[in-house]
């Protein structure tokens, strides 16, 4: 790909404004740039974080102002022109601008599409026009739900990985009746051993939380005005239910590249650099599907820390500074009184080592090796742990078993 050298005074637009937007803004101006910044950014509200939409917000802990990534005066303090409300509906990347539902183009020299992704929804007639049936993505959806979140409610949830747990959590310790539907063999299958998802398992069992593994929705039940009032499984089980939380994954917004005329498969593909095929049109965040510099191939994360250091590369590399996106994913679950913390991604492992126990406490580790060598850790309450594993599978480290389960020996000797 020709690299064609940034100016100061590029004319920088970001199609998006969640977190890689708002980080990669920032970061332009903490680099250096000089030039013109716009975000222009679909919600009427400020860029705000949204791990917690899912715990704090929902509970009632946080305000919307105690989401936000950064005081809306910080923007006008960097110059940065934040352009809320505003739907970009077409790129054209000839004469380089973006058309905006509402207003003029808006001419770019260098374009960031930061435009994340979408919940993922029931493929059953109603599940989108229910009042009562949620999906959660953003404010409105969390304030929609709040409402009915109410103490006796029945609520049925519909997927065991992070979001749907995490609702369970709160919503139990706000007195809902909750059922957790997951149609693989067990809760967080896809990211966790066996071990961790048996553990999640039984503290959501021993807060009251009916969880059913290896089933499938088949069909929703309503009342003559829409409301949905129970779910069907497909052995003919019927659920009834206040509300329903859908947690089943999140659809990458790639629409726009699309059509303009970029490579899509399952994400916006772009290189180390995070530039898209045309090197004038970058992407970062949950749209994106990038090399994995861990693992070979492409991969496609959703999480704050691909987000925000995805946006700092880019900024890096508009700024004349280019450097590559390799850093080690890492993740993190808040549920009740157990924090999870995971890095690397244990897709290939070959061997599982478990260090303390996940019977006797709530306070253990998880390592997944792959040919001798730690790729990645599941960290239970131990957040001095966690900082460990973090090194270990930074550089690959190759320690024997023995002394990763060995609790006497401590982790850090392990580097």
């Amino acid at each position: 790909m020709t690299i064609e050298q940034p100016h100061p005074d590029d004319r920088v637009v970001i199609v998006g404004g969640g977190q890689a937007g708002a980080e990669c803004a920032a970061s332009l101006r903490m680099a250096g740039h000089c030039g013109p910044v716009t975000i222009l950014a679909e919600e009427p509200t400020y860029p705000y974080a949204r791990p917690p939409l899912s715990k704090a917000y929902l509970s009632g802990a946080a305000l919307v102002e105690d989401l936000y990534i950064r005081p809306p005066a910080t923007y006008v303090q960097q110059d940065l022109d934040v352009r809320l409300g505003t739907r970009v509906t077409a790129i054209d990347r000839v004469d380089r601008y973006v058309r905006v539902e509402t207003g003029p183009d808006v001419p770019y020299d260098r374009l960031v599409l930061a435009t994340g992704g979408r919940a993922r929804t029931l493929p059953l007639p109603g599940a989108e026009s229910a009042p009562n049936i949620h999906t959660l993505r953003g404010l409105a959806d969390i304030d929609a739900m709040r409402e009915q979140f109410k103490p006796g409610a029945r609520l049925v949830v519909v997927g065991g990985g992070y979001v749907g747990l995490e609702v369970a959590a709160v919503a139990r310790k706000a007195g809902l009746q909750v059922t957790v539907l997951e149609a693989a063999p067990r809760v967080l299958a896809r990211v966790t051993a066996a071990v961790v998802s048996e553990f999640y398992e039984r503290v959501h069992t021993e807060q009251g939380v009916d969880v059913r593994t290896g089933c499938c929705v088949s069909g929703l039940e309503y009342t003559p005005d829409g409301w949905a009032t129970g779910v069907t499984l497909t052995d003919g089980t019927s659920l009834p239910a206040d509300l329903v939380v859908v947690g089943i994954g999140l659809v990458p917004n790639t629409e726009l590249a699309e059509e303009a005329g970029l490579p899509v498969d399952d994400g916006i593909l772009v290189d180390e650099y995070c530039r898209t095929a045309d090197p004038r049109v970058l992407a970062i965040g949950d749209c994106t599907r990038h090399p994995c510099a861990q693992h070979g191939g492409f991969r496609r994360l959703e999480s704050v820390p691909n987000a925000t250091e995805q946006a700092r590369v880019v900024a890096a590399v508009l700024t004349g500074a280019p450097r590559v996106y390799d850093a080690v994913p890492w993740f993190w679950s808040d549920q009740y009184d157990v924090k999870l913390q995971t890095v690397g991604l244990s897709a290939g492992h070959d061997e599982v080592v478990v260090r303390g126990s996940a019977d006797a406490g709530r306070s253990f580790t998880v390592f997944y090796l792959e040919s001798g060598e730690v790729r990645a850790a599941d960290v239970i309450n131990g957040p001095r742990d966690f900082m460990v594993a973090k090194k270990l599978v930074a550089t690959r480290a190759r320690v024997s078993s023995d002394r990763l389960r060995d609790q006497a020996t401590p982790l850090k000797q392990c580097l």
